[in-house]
């Protein structure tokens, strides 16, 4: 291809509708296991929004460098777009052909990416505009990505549903989306409204368990939990093994005081998504928080011999299993880090910290929208922020910028078990020390403030050359 046509491409590629050009994600970054989120969604989900989740995983190959495995994806979301739409496949398909048209320019195909780029110019002539629409099948697709990449809080995301549904208002892929998008929006103070929309997509689409579950946690939320209770026990029934439903239904039996009924869920939801450091950090957090009950209840009701150190023991197994999964180390101690900021200047017998440690999750979105989630899938008894569970994604051939992986963490360990007995100011020598090594070979010299200089060197000796960087998503447009 031509310069001229090159640079014509770049010129277009900017106005197809799709997930390139949506800006899904807040400062380019990716929740680490997104992925895995995903693919449990297309295993579970209806077969009718299989082609949605596939055009996102798609876009995720792509953020990882995976072009190749990306348009597998996208083909896989033309044959469900074929099986779910075929009335509709054209304006269905607008979607998939504009990522076909981005992965192909980022392989350097151009004469593929300009074949896409007129398929998508065909349909669109008809309606008068010669690269993008506005209709709302595109606004729904639009937004249940931004739902299932964490933008379940933000006003966007309702209006794109609203709009669609201002064009069919009896369709239940956009009243699901929509009664979605109001839960996460509808938190201080919960209104009826919100339970009023979500019975409202019940009613269109009975097959969605993740709204039941929803339903029944906003339903505890205006003191009703009994009648919530009836909505999450029947999706638990109808979707034994579906994750957002099992860990959302999880925070219901938490915020219900049953927390053996949540770390049951949480460790079957564990079973589908077994790499899900979230998971683990959400379990470990429940039986942290078991201990605490036990704590709060006195003498008056002294606990079996070594019951609080099993549940302990138990905690710290969940904290290591997340550790071990942590691909980025830096980003396991940022987290610690960020904890020991909320709690360690506080007393460790003190009432204030007995109330921070049983301070509830920020939720995290994971359903598809979650129909789903990232998710949440709201998570449950965990205290570090969602936006720490990101990193940035890489091309897979960036080997210059891989973590060297004879990284222990064994002050991260320690520092983790220090949190667990109590010592919290323990615990944050240990987390200083360990961030210590992870920059010992910054020009700045920061590692410094963590470490003196020979244990700097001893510590570079056990652990390895090179220190952690970042990793960055590649641009997204030309």
């Amino acid at each position: 291809m031509s310069e001229v046509n090159k640079n014509s491409l770049e010129k277009i590629l900017p106005q197809l509708k799709c997930h390139f050009t949506w800006n899904l994600f807040k400062e380019e970054r990716v929740a680490d296991d997104l992925e895995d989120r995903v693919c449990d969604q297309i295993e579970f989900l209806n077969h009718e929004s299989k082609a949605t989740m596939y055009n996102l995983l798609a876009y995720i190959k792509h953020l990882k460098g995976q072009n190749e495995e990306a348009l597998k994806c996208l083909r896989r979301a033309e044959e469900a777009i074929q099986q779910e739409h075929g009335d509709q496949a054209e304006i269905r398909s607008l979607v998939t052909w504009g990522n076909y048209a981005w992965v192909y320019y980022h392989l350097g195909r151009l004469s593929e990416a300009q074949a896409y780029v007129d398929k998508v110019s065909r349909v669109c002539k008809k309606f008068s505009n010669p690269y993008r629409i506005e209709c709302p099948e595109l606004d729904c697709e639009e937004g249940w990505a931004l739902l299932q990449c964490g933008a379940k809080r933000s006003e966007r995301v309702k209006v794109y549903f609203e709009k669609a549904l201002e064009e069919k208002p009896d369709n239940p892929e956009f009243s699901s989306g929509l009664a979605i998008a109001m839960y996460y929006l509808d938190e201080e103070p919960p209104k009826q409204f919100c339970a009023t929309v979500l019975k409202q997509a019940i009613e269109l689409n009975p097959d969605n368990q993740y709204i039941k579950v929803l339903l029944g946690l906003q339903l505890q939320k205006t003191k009703k939990e009994a009648e919530g209770e009836l909505w999450v026990i029947e999706a638990l029934e109808r979707a034994p093994c579906q994750r957002d439903v099992l860990q959302s239904a999880a925070k219901f039996y938490q915020e219900k005081g049953d927390l053996d009924k949540a770390i049951e869920l949480l460790q079957k939801a564990l079973t589908s998504l077994p790499n899900s450091r979230y998971l683990c950090h959400l379990i470990a957090h429940c039986y942290q928080a078991k201990v605490q009950k036990i704590q709060d209840r006195g003498d008056s009701e002294a606990p079996r011999n070594g019951e609080i150190e099993e549940l302990r023991k138990q905690a710290m197994h969940y904290l290591k299993k997340a550790a071990k999964k942590e691909p980025n180390p830096l980003a396991a101690n940022s987290d610690l880090t960020e904890l020991e900021t909320e709690q360690c200047h506080q007393t460790p017998c003190s009432k204030e910290l007995s109330e921070a440690n049983r301070k509830p999750l920020h939720p995290h979105y994971s359903n598809f929208q979650e129909h789903n989630g990232r998710s949440e899938d709201t998570p449950v008894l965990h205290p570090l922020r969602t936006e720490k569970e990101k990193l940035k994604y890489q091309p897979q051939n960036g080997a210059e910028n891989q973590l060297p992986q004879t990284a222990q963490n064994d002050w991260y360990l320690q520092g983790l078990t220090h949190k667990l007995n109590g010592d919290l100011l323990q615990a944050a020598g240990c987390f200083e020390k360990e961030l210590g090594l992870l920059l010992r070979n910054s020009p700045s010299g920061i590692s410094s403030f963590f470490l003196p200089a020979s244990e700097l060197e001893e510590g570079s000796a056990e652990v390895g050359q090179g220190a952690a960087a970042p990793v960055s998503v590649k641009p997204l447009h030309p």
